[in-house]
């Protein structure tokens, strides 16, 4: 009677155990915030996107005496950004490409390093030049956007074009369409070239702290790829195994007919 007492407590612990792995929610995100009905998410420290070489800059000089401040802005031209051609009749005002020693070259001020800088500090380093000669300037930077490209298992893998400086992880994967049922969701690779290295950090998207993560918010030609999880993975396998049964069956029968077809060759004769 002891004997058939644990097995049945036993038959009723596995069954639990079953039933709560079936059941378990691995497709939300933010899971080890609970059930709470509000609160204050994790923060890191406040972020401004760095300028990087091949950056395209949008850079205009004005003052209260705009003649005296317009030597310092490229002449206007009928196109915008580039690798985009505009036909429309209105100028626009021509940007900085960022060299491969962080310089960009303004007329009359010439050569300035802009490179690891924010847009604000690029702001403060060019009005502080354009003081020397121009009472009261103001000077306005703008980043003309950013490219990343998101990969993996989301329902629209593609290279996104970026047009603010702020673009978070989320934002990446809602323009991609959102993970597929077979996204690893705890397992989001975010690969990011610092300094001339590769370097990839891993954001699990269950966890409420990826907000305060460095990676959270994307720079430029970032890549975000989201791995398959293990029923894509299983599926895949089960797949290519089914293809190679296929295939060996397909060839033993093309064999087996050939056999056949010489056998009856040879009884004919």
């Amino acid at each position: 009677m002891r004997i058939k007492n644990l097995i049945i407590t036993a038959a009723i612990i596995l069954a639990l155990t079953g039933c709560k792995t079936a059941t378990e929610n691995t497709l939300s995100y933010f899971r080890n915030l609970g059930d709470s009905p509000s609160g204050v998410m994790p923060q890191g420290s406040g972020y401004e996107i760095k300028v990087v070489p091949e950056d395209e800059l949008a850079i205009i000089v004005t003052s209260k005496v705009p003649e005296a401040s317009a030597m310092f802005n490229q002449p206007q031209a009928n196109y915008a950004t580039r690798g985009e051609y505009s036909a429309q009749p209105n100028p626009k005002i021509q940007t900085y490409i960022v060299d491969r020693q962080g310089d960009i070259i303004m007329p009359v001020l010439g050569r300035i390093n802009v490179a690891g800088k924010t847009t604000r500090e690029i702001e403060q380093i060019i009005n502080l030049k354009v003081s020397e000669t121009v009472k009261d300037p103001f000077v306005r930077v703008e980043l003309m956007g950013f490219n990343i490209n998101v990969m993996g298992e989301v329902k629209n893998p593609h290279r996104i074009h970026v047009a603010s400086e702020r673009f978070t992880l989320l934002d990446a994967l809602s323009a991609a369409g959102d993970l597929t049922e077979f996204g690893e969701r705890s397992n989001v690779l975010v690969i990011r070239e610092e300094n001339g290295h590769q370097t990839y950090h891993r954001m699990n998207l269950a966890d409420s702290n990826i907000f305060s993560s460095p990676y959270f918010y994307l720079q430029q030609n970032d890549v975000v790829y989201v791995e398959p999880n293990q029923i894509r993975i299983d599926n895949s396998k089960y797949n290519q195994n089914n293809a190679y049964k296929l295939t060996v069956i397909s060839t033993i029968v093309s064999a087996t007919s050939v056999i056949a077809s010489l056998v009856i060759a040879l009884v004919a004769k």
